[in-house]
């Protein structure tokens, strides 16, 4: 038995490699709206010694993967084969030209639409406003840290609730989108409902400059009567799409129409973003969903494993011991905490035995080096306002008083070390500094270490507290 684990668990032989598990990972990894809009669109033609060859209906989909997805997706490859170093892509304009056909017929079949009503829109209507029946209020898990959420969000649906927008915050995996279909799920029986991504609003406003469906994607927009759009912050610094989104915003609210907006952070946090457009925001009800805690992630871990059980039609079974482990350790996203139960059950049915603590920990291994080294420019900015003994609005203000500059420096010299962030994104979270400016951070901070061992102590120090989350001992 021990053979066969390491077996199972060395992909590096090729074969052993699965597009089929793939393309799970790049839905874990990513979520299903992106993996429905994009990635699901990728499939796989030729498996070579180091590389991938990989079909895409379009150019703009290839360009699309390319400048946003790439490098994690190869990520996620290269963990089921490290010799594989690059993907290239083949555009099969044959299955575009299938597809859209397909699209075409669907809409029709389902909305009853006349050929000269079929636009560029089509897909959206077909595969990114089909609200998942899934996903709906009844099989969302409340707890403390969503309940607030749950409830206005099930008020939208029943009553004239008397705020708009409803603005939902939280990081990733945490129930958002969840909150949006169910809403949508609601509400479509008696309005004309359009949940999309933001990343979607965007491409097909693009679309529309280049096909010249300007008037027709403005009447789209600001017709429907209940407006979702999942992950606004993919706006950021998108000055056209903002100033076209504002206006559809501005109408749909004179108009009376509902909008419900998700984002990772709160509406003031927003970078790049215009500040009417915050304003508006922020004018209706804000909510922010709070990291799950032990109660709410064993309610889903149960609930997960009830809905296993009864789809596979037998019983799973995993000891006490180790659902407390995982509810214990992945607490940063729901979606995360999912997964990891996932790859635990199917530990199970393949090895027809019930994983100990031990093996759950080898099977969890990456998740947990995740949630151990998760660091964030706001918790540096947070540990060395408190050692400094200073506020964070004094850190980000211009005052440039020594007792200040300093801990800035210091700030964004960690920020830079310790977190994958680059340059111009440091800046933006530093009061939309210049990229410049952190360079010149950096460099002091780097220079003053070597001269001054007592500042060279406190930097070690911070570094520490912010990598083992020792803000008690501060």
């Amino acid at each position: 038995m021990k053979n066969s684990l390491n077996h199972n668990f060395n992909k590096n032989n090729k074969d052993v490699f699965s597009w089929e598990q793939v393309q799970e990972d790049l839905k874990t990894k990513f979520g299903r709206e992106v993996f429905e809009s994009w990635l699901k669109k990728m499939n796989l033609l030729e498996i070579n010694p180091d590389n991938l060859l990989i079909s895409v209906p379009t150019r703009f989909i290839r360009d699309w993967i390319t400048s946003r997805y790439l490098d994690n997706v190869l990520q996620v490859i290269k963990s089921h084969n490290k010799k594989i170093n690059r993907i290239e892509f083949k555009v099969n304009s044959i299955v575009s030209d299938k597809n859209d056909s397909e699209n075409k017929v669907n809409l029709q079949k389902e909305n009853n639409f006349e050929d000269t009503n079929i636009t560029f829109l089509k897909d959206t209507f077909i595969q990114y406003n089909r609200i998942d029946p899934n996903k709906n209020f009844d099989n969302f898990i409340v707890g403390q840290s969503n309940n607030l959420a749950f409830e206005a969000s099930k008020k939208i649906t029943e009553s004239n609730h008397g705020y708009n927008p409803l603005f939902l915050y939280s990081g990733v995996g945490m129930g958002k989108t969840h909150l949006l279909n169910a809403i949508g799920l609601k509400l479509k029986k008696t309005n004309k409902v359009m949940l999309i991504s933001a990343e979607r609003f965007m491409y097909h406003f693009v679309k529309s400059i280049k096909s010249n469906e300007m008037l027709k994607f403005k009447d789209y927009f600001r017709n429907t009567d209940v407006l979702l759009i999942d992950d606004i912050q993919f706006m950021s610094g998108k000055e056209a799409l903002q100033e076209e989104f504002f206006h559809t915003f501005s109408t749909l609210i004179d108009r009376g129409a509902q909008i419900v907006l998700t984002a990772d952070r709160a509406p003031n946090k927003l970078n790049r973003i215009q500040e009417r457009i915050k304003s508006r925001f922020s004018g209706g009800l804000v909510i922010d969903i709070q990291n799950s805690d032990f109660d709410l992630r064993s309610k889903i871990v149960k609930n997960k494993l009830e809905e296993l059980t009864f789809l596979n039609n037998n019983n799973i079974t995993i000891s006490e011991e180790v659902t407390k482990f995982i509810c214990s350790e992945i607490k940063t996203s729901i979606r995360e905490l999912v997964g990891a139960l996932n790859r635990v059950v199917s530990f199970s049915r393949i090895y027809n035995k019930v994983p100990n603590l031990s093996e759950t920990r080898i099977i969890l291994k990456d998740l947990l080096n995740i949630n151990e080294n998760k660091v964030t420019i706001d918790n540096i900015q947070t540990i060395v306002c408190k050692y400094f003994k200073i506020s964070k609005n004094e850190m980000l203000s211009s005052r440039r008083s020594r007792y200040l500059v300093r801990p800035r420096q210091a700030a964004i010299y960690l920020a830079k070390m310790l977190t994958s962030k680059s340059l111009p994104e440091i800046g933006r979270c530093f009061s939309n500094r210049d990229h410049t400016t952190v360079i010149h951070s950096v460099k002091t901070i780097e220079k003053l270490r070597k001269e001054d061992g007592e500042l060279n102590i406190k930097i070690d120090n911070l570094k520490n507290k912010i990598l083992y989350d020792k803000q008690d001992e501060i």
